[in-house]
């Protein structure tokens, strides 16, 4: 595994193994690294030729009141982690190549950033696409692979990369939960063990609106209500939203016609959660094997 921070240097090594006809998948990230993370990596390496990893913590999508300066930093720790993993190339660069002190240019972000995070935390998004697109042009790949739990995201990337003709695939991994079924988290470290027991209310919450679904439930209030009513009952300490969405808009539901996403950001103390479903109509879909069980790890 080689570490690299020059960005010349990560360009030039990437172009030269285009040229070899190496196909080359990108794993973008902000350290800190989880199993959820290093699940990236497998599937970039089972896909292709070279796998990247991008280690930075992005200032532009944190806004004055959060968290940018708690962030856990484990450089050390997440390159034993890549290592272990099989990545070829991990790109670290410094804050001040990225943004030179006289950067002035930003991605307007989608249409899809406009409600939820981009309502809560404006600004965010803008953050995202810039160094998405930066990292984009920096790490000449075929594939960019992120996970779903970080699903408005996810929307918000898809939808750029469209918009400008990126020539990346977008890759869409699975949320990679703990055994009880919380979705891993840089963020999870800052829980303590009382509210990490109420933490699994998100998960509690999103599997009681696919077990509706499987009931036949369509009314989108009524499964909204049941998320809160779920939420409340695990005493989280707020609510941002839990809501039943459009899976490609975001846009709010009236029915559930077959296709749609839960999604829920709370906060337990001082630390936000954010969760999603995936849900189906059909009572055999993994999704509500793994919450019929009350979760069994691994991914949804």
């Amino acid at each position: 595994m080689k570490v690299i921070h020059d960005l010349n240097e990560i360009h030039t090594q990437l172009e030269f193994a285009r040229r070899d006809s190496k196909r080359i998948g990108l794993v973008p990230t902000m350290g800190a690294l989880h199993d959820g993370h290093l699940s990236l990596v497998k599937r970039a390496n089972d896909e292709c030729d070279i796998s990247v990893a991008t280690i930075f913590v992005n200032p532009t999508q944190f806004g004055p009141n959060e968290d940018l300066t708690k962030y856990p930093r484990t450089l050390e720790k997440d390159l034993d982690h890549l290592r272990q993993a099989g990545c070829s190339f991990v790109f670290v660069p410094a804050a001040d190549k990225i943004y030179a002190p006289n950067h002035s240019t930003y991605v307007e972000p989608p249409t899809v950033a406009n409600r939820w995070e981009g309502e809560i935390r404006p600004g965010h998004f803008r953050g995202v696409a810039t160094i998405v697109l930066k990292l984009f042009q920096l790490v000449p790949a075929h594939i960019a692979y992120f996970g779903r739990k970080d699903y408005q995201q996810l929307a918000v990337i898809r939808a750029m990369v469209d918009d400008l003709n990126i020539p990346m695939r977008i890759e869409a991994c699975p949320t990679i939960r703990e055994q009880d079924g919380l979705a891993m988290s840089s963020r999870n470290r800052y829980l303590s063990s009382e509210e990490r027991k109420r933490a699994l209310g998100l998960w509690h919450a999103l599997c009681r609106v696919q077990e509706l679904v499987n009931d036949g439930e369509d009314r989108v209030s009524t499964l909204n209500d049941a998320m809160q009513s779920k939420l409340k009952d695990a005493s989280v300490d707020s609510v941002d939203y839990a809501n039943v969405v459009d899976a490609d808009t975001l846009e709010p539901l009236e029915r559930f016609q077959g296709q749609g996403v839960a999604i829920i950001a709370a906060r337990l103390g001082k630390t936000r959660l954010i969760d999603n479903l995936t849900l189906s109509q059909s009572s055999s879909n993994s999704n509500y094997d793994g919450c019929r069980d009350d979760a069994q790890g691994g991914a949804d």
